[in-house]
């Protein structure tokens, strides 16, 4: 027998509200299969009532809460509080939070089928006959009054049959007061054109379910969700038991969506649903699975594994279970079972399951307790029981039931429990003891006694059920069938066998809605019970039936129309497009509504159309016709074949509609050498004839470039490519039988301005000119805004922007230009539309500039009437050059500025002559130029015209303070300065001795020359030189040594030959070149051959031993002497020869294994960190060691650098060097050298960085990107801020 209301095993359920006797109030409640939730198996059983409105309350008679469920097996569930519940309904594909609504929870109790009362009730099969108990919760805890009902199996649901877990729900969310209107048909879908079926599978068994929607009127594919149950979304569960496939047949269009379920598992059973959206069309579909159990005997089953449900992070990830989304645990590793749990359970109690099942990890304890249930569990004998409670009770409604238990020991305390909730003596329940024996009598058993009750004696516990059956209501009267006419009244009559018994009515297998605004009313007296309709329509033809618990009857209901009489039949109408139209016509009967259509579409009524009916009168008004109300009006009354017609036609004047040009004043301003299309809208019935003209002349729609054409809605003027000429009024004209009418449209063409005239160029500086323009004779038709300016060197054809914002005036100062260079300047005046052509060029200009000031102006000599001024040039002279010089002189005391000089000098000297004696003056000097004169120069102090005696003193340079050597043949030329006044008397000696005539001597009142052609060792010697001023002498000493090549050595002798060995003496030479020998060379020559070869260089000493040589050759040797000019000419070489004996000894060549050379890339030296300047080549050096040589590949920025000429690549020696032309900032990143060979790869890498860089107008040139541009100047603003940030911390 079904255990609904306790767990397995006995145990009570815990959440169940206390006993009531209170019957619940009257509800009459709809349930469509869409929100009530019913688990499978061990899952509660919850269905969601919406509360009734106070109307329920003043209905005559209670009634019953009827909800329509059909289950095959039974079904378990749990009551819980009653609490406000948020539904989330899904639409479009998003999920919108719906308003909060109060709901009730009740509990389905019992499914099961009629049998014969009896005290012990097996455990039935459902069939086809079912009831359905169920327990409203009030809000006060209370449990309300058990009804039931029998279902026949023609109302339930295709669907629905053979499933375990149906799902259903009260409707789709209406109001309470909404409860009792008729509720239409459903919509039939709008998407799915095949959906998918319910099934049913073994576990560990595949299966498919497919979803078809039709794509004929959809511009793209739909989106699709598939659910199980209410929530759950399985797009994030695919994995290896779950996929989701899709496909589109192209031929049929259809969209084919698929969900295949492999290897199922128990908990894979429920409720599924499909969801299909496309924009604002929506369409679901609700289906069941029920997974079947593999008989007990064919597998073998791990408890542990069995009970335990997947998480997400194992490899069950995609298993369609709750709790894997419920609960996030970590997954820890499974251990093989060391010890029966099976054992453990079966001899456990059953408050002590949920202790088991978590020490040793099995979660799903529901599944538990079932499988538990059906295995054979030995029963212990009870030590405080002599006798148990029977598994199951059974008692008739309104009857008496006795539970007895025999106690083995007496004195143990009792508690009697009825659903977990202890039982106090009552009228209704009283307690009895006899003897050992304990007896609970429950009176008047009502449907709420249907529970699980439990006795504890000590620690003991024992169950039972008690199931309380309702008797039958037969059917004494049947239902007769009804033949009438709408509007009529039909009262359907039936009697019962049991007063005051509930009944439900069925029209065509449908529960008849019975609420305060339904169209149906329930009556019912003692055993009878009526089913009215007070105005009777023809919807109201059906079949009506009566369900009772222990029959149905049921008749047929027809319903037809009166005959239909027209009284004044419908008129054509002609009316003016903006007045009102008024159809009329009058019917019989005066109650039968109908339908409006125009053309054969549906008129629907709207704030222009108003639609009336009253008694036999319907009325269609229109307060303001328009085009669009032309045409066949229609009117049909609802259910008859007839019609009633009339024509109307709608009439308007033509009219130019030109506010839909939205331009100001009419004007239409278009840019010359465009097209221009002027589309304006026209109106008029019947449709007017459209003439454009310019003037006088009549536009045609056939000319080439300029046509007008007249389409229905519209007329339109079109000029391909607009001129100046094209710019003028455009007159319009409309004309049908209705009318005429006129409009004007201007037509204004703008185009570039004419080009200025050629600029004049006002003045010229070193790098600047002004220069002015006059404005462009005409302006295009809009404004100047402003001027282009360009510029270019006459020799070159590439020109030069300047400004990049426009120049409102006319006069413009361009600057950084190439002083010396000749140029050229241009205008382009620009207005909205765009830019002019250039104007002719200017007359070339060259900038030039004046030179800085002299330099360095000091007095060279003062004579009594005369002044000695130097200088030195200006440090800047520019293009213009330097044509001389002009000196003035001013006397002390005077402002006068005299110039010495007629003539420009261009000497750095001049004498100033003709000068008072002592006087005072002061001197200046400016640099003359193409450009003029530049700034002077003037002399600090004044000057006083008297000549100095200056005592002589000579000033050797620093060469001369030391000896003097030159080889002979080379010029000698000294020079040596001094100074005094007035011009000394100079003399040179050598040794005392006049000097020879070879010598040249030259005097200067400054210095003194000494000048030999070719030089030869006898001017070798000690010279004086004297400076000698009156009284006044100074003298110097020099030191002249000429030197030559030395002589050969002499007496080369061989004096010693011991094996290899040869020891060698000679003499040092006689002439050694007047300066001292620094070394020798000796060679040695093969006497076979002659041929020298140097077996010594710079040997210092007179004697030496020459080793290795060769064994059994005979040697010659000489020596070379060797000063600082060089070998000596020729070479003593020695009148005998050595030879090399051999002594004897044996030779043993050593073997040798050959180096293997060979080695992977290494860089020896890497490449370092590098700072560029812009502009200016950049070369990145590295050393690379490898065998064979390797491939030097170089990289920026990781991308090889190939074949491109601003870059070039060398490889010399293992040394790799990659030169960077003239960089720009762009070229900044960093570089990797990669060597490969063979044997392997290396790599170095370095950070190049380009400083300075670029102007705006340079990058513009360049064709740079603006946001690139813009990026540049910034990093470069911000490197400059900081490394003058850097300078000034420093």
């Amino acid at each position: 027998m079904p255990e609904p209301t306790k767990k397995d095993d006995g145990q009570p359920e815990e959440n169940v509200a206390p006993v009531s006797g209170d019957a619940p109030s009257e509800n009459s409640i709809e349930i469509t299969p869409k929100e009530a939730k019913v688990a499978t198996k061990d899952t509660e059983v919850i269905v969601t009532v919406t509360e009734p409105e106070a109307a329920a309350a003043e209905a005559p008679q209670p009634q019953p809460i009827i909800i329509v469920v059909t289950e095959i097996e039974p079904v378990e569930g749990e009551v819980t509080d009653t609490r406000p519940i948020v539904t989330e309904p899904v639409e479009n594909g998003h999920n919108e939070p719906e308003p909060t609504r109060a709901e009730k929870l009740v509990e389905v109790t019992e499914v099961k089928e009629e049998e014969p009362s009896t005290s012990k009730v097996p455990a039935p099969s459902l069939k086809k006959s079912a009831k359905t108990i169920v327990t409203p919760l009030k809000e006060n805890g209370s449990t309300p009054k058990k009804l039931s009902i029998d279902l026949p199996n023609d109302s339930d649901p295709e669907s629905t049959r053979g499933r375990k877990d149906s799902v259903w729900s009260l409707g789709d969310g209406q109001a309470p007061e909404d409860i009792d209107k008729q509720i239409d048909s459903p919509p039939l879908s709008t998407l799915l054109i095949e959906k998918p079926q319910g099934g049913s599978i073994t576990v560990g068994g595949d299966i498919s379910f497919v979803a078809k929607v039709e794509a004929k009127d959809l511009l793209r594919k739909p989106t699709i969700k598939w659910f199980k149950g209410k929530w759950m979304d399985l797009a994030s569960k695919t994995g290896k038991h779950l996929q989701l496939k899709e496909s589109f047949d192209r031929f049929s269009k259809i969209h084919t969506f698929e969900m295949h379920i492999i290897k199922a598992k128990e908990n894979y059973a429920g409720n599924y649903r499909c969801e299909v959206t496309y924009k604002d069309k929506f369409d679901s579909c609700s289906f069941d699975l029920e997974v079947k159990e593999i008989p007990e005997g064919s597998q073998s089953i791990d408890i542990r594994s069995a009970f335990k449900r997947s998480s997400e992070g194992q490899d069950d990830a995609g298993e369609l279970d709750f709790s894997g989304l419920l609960k996030h645990r970590e997954h820890k590793p499974e251990e093989t079972p060391d010890v029966d749990v099976w054992d453990i359970l079966k001899n456990a109690r059953p408050d002590e399951y949920e202790k088991i099942a978590f020490t040793y990890g099995i979660t799903d304890l529901r599944g538990l307790l079932k499988r538990l249930k059906k295995t054979k569990k030995e029963e212990k004998k009870s030590e405080a029981f002599a006798k148990r409670l029977d598994p199951a009770y059974q008692a008739d409604k309104g009857g008496k039931i006795r539970l007895i238990v025999d106690l083995a020991d007496p004195t143990v305390e009792l508690k009697w429990y009825k659903n977990g909730q202890e039982i106090r003596p009552t009228p209704k329940y009283i307690f009895e003891h006899k003897g050992t024996q304990r007896i609970m009598v429950i009176n008047n058993c009502q449907m709420s006694d249907d529970a699980a009750y439990s006795v504890t004696a000590g620690e003991e516990k024992c169950t039972t059920e008690l199931f309380v059956k309702e008797l039958p209501v037969n059917i004494l009267k049947e239902l007769e069938p009804v033949k009438t006419t709408v509007n009529e009244r039909i009262e359907l009559e039936c009697e019962v066998s049991e007063e005051g018994a509930k009944v439900k009515w069925m029209k065509n297998g449908v529960e008849v809605p019975t609420g305060v605004r339904s169209r149906y009313r329930v009556k019912s007296e003692g055993t009878k019970h009526w089913l009215i309709i007070d105005d009777a329509s023809k919807d109201d033809t059906g079949t009506y039936s009566l369900m009772a618990t222990g029959g149905t009857s049921q008749a047929h209901v027809q319903v037809d129309l009166k005959p239909l009489k027209i009284l004044m039949d419908l008129q054509s109408a002609t009316v003016l497009l903006g007045q009102p139209l008024k159809l009329n016509c009058e019917i019989y009967p005066g109650n039968v509504p109908g339908r409006w259509y125009k053309n054969g579409q549906l008129v629907q009524p709207n704030d222009r159309i108003n639609i009336l009916h009253k008694t036999k009168n319907h009325n269609l008004d229109i307060e303001s016709c328009t085009i669009h109300d032309a045409g066949d009006y229609t009117f049909v009354p609802e259910g008859y074949t007839q019609s009633l017609s009339a024509k109307v036609h709608i009439i308007d004047p033509p009219r130019v509609h030109l506010e839909a040009l939205n331009v100001q004043d009419n004007t239409v301003t278009i840019v010359a050498g465009n097209k221009l299309r002027l589309e304006i809208p026209i109106s008029g019935e019947p449709a007017p004839r459209v003439v454009w003209m310019k003037g006088e002349r009549v536009i045609l729609d056939t000319g080439s470039r300029v046509r007008a054409e007249t389409f229905t809605d519209h007329t339109c003027l079109t000029i391909d490519v607009t001129e100046r000429e094209d710019t003028g009024n455009y007159k319009i004209v409309l004309q049908n039988e209705a009318g005429e009418d006129t409009a004007c449209v201007k037509v204004k063409v703008v185009d570039i301005p004419d080009p200025p005239e050629a600029p004049l160029v006002t003045d010229v500086g070193g790098d600047w000119c002004t220069m002015t323009w006059e404005p462009p004779r005409y302006d295009g038709g809009s404004p100047i805004l402003g001027y282009f300016i360009e510029r270019k060197k006459k020799q070159s054809s590439r020109w030069m922007r300047l400004n990049f914002d426009l120049c409102k005036e006319t006069t413009f100062e361009p600057k950084k230009m190439i002083e010396g260079v000749p140029y050229e300047v241009r205008i382009f005046a620009v207005n909205a539309i765009g830019v002019s052509k250039p104007s002719e060029p200017s007359k070339s200009f060259i900038p030039l500039a004046v030179t800085s000031e002299p330099t360095m102006l000091v007095v060279d000599d003062v004579t009594d009437n005369t002044v000695t001024m130097k200088w030195r040039p200006p440090d800047t002279i520019g293009a213009a050059g330097l044509d001389g010089y002009q000196i003035e002189y001013c006397i002390e005391g005077t402002d006068e500025w005299i110039p010495a000089n007629k003539e420009l000098t261009e000497k750095t000297r001049y004498t100033i002559t003709g000068l008072p004696v002592e006087a005072k003056i002061l001197v200046r000097v400016k640099a003359i130029n193409a450009a003029g004169a530049s700034a002077p120069r003037n002399t600090q102090h004044s000057i006083l015209v008297k000549e100095v005696i200056e005592p002589p003193k000579i000033r050797i340079p620093r060469h001369l303070k030391q000896t003097y050597i030159r080889k002979v043949g080379e010029v000698v030329n000294l020079v040596v300065p001094f100074v005094g006044k007035p011009r000394p008397k100079v003399n040179w000696l050598k040794e005392g001795q006049p000097v020879e005539q070879s010598i040249s001597i030259r005097n200067s009142d400054c210095d003194s020359i000494m000048f030999i052609r070719k030089a030869e060792r006898k001017h070798s010697g000690k010279y004086e030189l004297s400076v000698q001023v009156e009284n006044h002498i100074d003298t110097a000493m020099l030191d002249i040594q000429i030197v030559d090549l030395p002589g050969p050595p002499q007496a080369v002798k061989i004096e010693e030959v011991w094996g290899n060995n040869v020891a060698l003496d000679w003499s040092p030479p006689k002439d050694s070149g007047n300066a001292p020998i620094t070394g020798y060379t000796i060679q040695k020559a093969d006497k076979k051959t002659m041929e020298w070869y140097t077996c010594v260089e710079h040997y210092h000493r007179t004697c030496i031993t020459i080793s290795d040589l060769v064994v059994g050759n005979e040697y010659f040797f000489r020596i070379y002497s060797e000063n600082m000019v060089g070998l000596s000419e020729s070479a003593t070489a020695t009148k005998d020869s050595a030879l090399i004996v051999k002594e004897g000894l044996q030779l043993k060549n050593p073997q040798y294994n050959d180096r293997d050379f060979t080695e992977p890339p290494t860089f020896t030296q890497p490449l370092i960190n590098t700072f560029a300047i812009a502009g200016y080549n950049a070369t990145l050096n590295c050393s690379v060691r490898a065998n064979p040589r390797p491939k030097v590949i170089w990289m920026k920025n990781k991308i090889p650098i190939i074949d491109d000429p601003r870059y070039r690549m060398f490889s010399n020696q293992g040394v790799c060097t990659l030169e960077i032309r003239k960089p720009s900032p762009f070229d900044g990143g960093v570089y990797i050298c990669k060597a490969v060979n063979d044997l392997g790869e290396a790599q170095v890498d370095c950070k190049l960085e380009v400083k300075g860089g670029f102007t705006f107008f340079e990058l513009m040139k360049r064709g740079v990107p603006l946001h690139l541009i813009d990026k540049y100047m910034n990093e470069s603003k911000t490197s400059e801020k900081s490394e003058s940030e850097k300078k000034g911390s420093n």
